[in-house]
């Protein structure tokens, strides 16, 4: 295709350059690692990335080190004595630091003094977790039992150590999850000789994601204990308000503003955690791939990674996931609770209206009559008038004819009723139409 057949999307280049932006380091044994993870303890989702950048630039001025694009949420250079991997994510930010060599105390932290105390201090949030690797060759199984057998323990707690073989055989992986005194998270790598720069620079690199992801979605776990204790003492009263409706005791307005109160709180419980609760199964994901992407071995009867996260940390997550499938079960059994009662109070408002519209029948109904009651008596009154302005005109005649006045009035009373009779029927038809 000629460069002029077509133009090309305007996110094209950015999308692609997006899929190669973050690669593994490369590293070789003897080699270690320092981690640290940053984030506001607030509940603001998204950080500021401005003073992320600044945070970034201020240590790489002290280091005289080259600085990133001004929009860059990643970066790779050396700085010092070590090599350092800046991400930025949509809560926390990310700093890591890659050293040759190992330090001959097993998990010196004196590598995290490349991050100046002072610095830390300004740091736009707080730790989220930091954790240190220390990557170590071993020839054969003899040298791995006496790793495995002496060094170990010292390193880990036996009872939460988790090992195991990982990426063909081709290293060792363990670590205990626990934050030793220097406040840092210990990951031990036992790599073969010939093992590749890449592939190693991915293991570390996949178990630091490990213990941030498995970290971060543990921030759900007291926000789904709170809700489930508020979901609890909301289902209970759901329950006595269900009970009160089939009982039919009335008072329907009270309890469905009792309702209405209800379901606004658990929208409001439901929009100000699902954030989080969807965080935390994303982050969750996360895990359990990056753990099964390292096709673990078991070692020697050890523990897996796998089976440790089973045991530790999906019981959080399921703690994590039944606060949130209960919560939307109350808020959908409050709905159908109100809907039922708003039906309820339908029917009784149309019961009410039907009574007002029967009630408004009969006193048309008698307004009807009393109006046909005063319509007669207006024939008459009229009728009366009518008869006595004839007996004027027509008594000076029946007087010259020698008629009385008496005897024309009872001639001419009938016809006159019966005429005025005829034309306020013909009036009331007329109007009825």
């Amino acid at each position: 295709m000629s460069e002029t057949t077509l133009p090309n999307h305007p996110l094209r280049y950015e999308l692609s350059n997006e899929l190669h932006a973050r690669p593994f380091p490369e590293l070789k044994a003897p080699c270690r690692a320092a981690f640290l993870a940053i984030k506001k303890p607030n509940k603001a989702i998204e950080r500021d990335r401005s003073l992320d950048r600044k945070h970034l630039i201020d240590l790489l001025d002290r280091h005289g080190a080259a600085h990133p694009p001004p929009d860059a949420d990643h970066y790779s250079g050396q700085l010092g004595r070590g090599f350092l991997k800046w991400e930025m994510h949509t809560e926390f930010v990310t700093y890591t630091i890659f050293a040759d060599n190992v330090a001959e105390t097993p998990f010196d932290a004196a590598v995290f003094s490349i991050f100046p105390s002072d610095w830390l201090a300004d740091a736009p949030g707080a730790v989220l977790t930091s954790a240190l690797v220390r990557v170590e060759e071993y020839k054969d199984e003899a040298e791995l039992d006496h790793i495995l057998n002496t060094k170990f323990p010292h390193w880990f707690v036996p009872e939460s150590l988790a090992a195991s073989r990982v990426v063909d055989d081709e290293a060792i992986i363990a670590g205990d999850f626990r934050i030793d005194e220097a406040g840092h998270v210990r990951f031990a790598v036992l790599t073969k000789p010939d093992i590749g720069l890449r592939r190693l620079g991915r293991i570390v690199q996949r178990l630091l994601e490990i213990e941030t992801y498995k970290t971060a979605s543990m921030l759900t776990l007291p926000i789904a204990r709170t809700v489930s204790r508020r979901v609890a003492e909301l289902d209970y009263e759901l329950t006595e308000i269900v009970q009160q409706m089939s009982k039919g005791d009335g008072g329907e307005i009270e309890t469905l503003d009792r309702l209405l109160i209800m379901a606004a709180e658990i929208e409001f419980i439901s929009s100000s955690t699902a954030f989080r609760f969807g965080a935390a199964g994303a982050y969750e994901a996360i895990v359990n791939r990056r753990i099964s992407v390292l096709r673990e071995e078991r070692l020697k009867g050890r523990q897996l990674f796998s089976e440790f996260m089973t045991r530790r940390y999906d019981p959080a997550m399921r703690t994590c996931r039944s606060a949130q499938e209960r919560l939307k079960d109350l808020s959908a059994r409050a709905e159908r609770a109100a809907n039922l009662l708003r039906t309820r109070v339908d029917v009784a408002a149309s019961e009410q209206n039907h009574e007002v519209l029967i009630q408004m029948d009969r006193r048309a109904a008698l307004q009807l009559r009393l109006q046909e009651t005063v319509e007669g008596l207006s024939i008459v009154a009229i009728s009366y008038y009518a008869v006595n302005l004839v007996g004027y005109l027509l008594t000076p005649i029946a007087y010259k004819y020698g008629y009385d006045k008496s005897l024309v009035l009872a001639v001419v009373t009938l016809p006159i009723v019966a005429i005025v009779f005829t034309i306020s029927r013909l009036i009331h038809k007329r109007i009825t139409d």
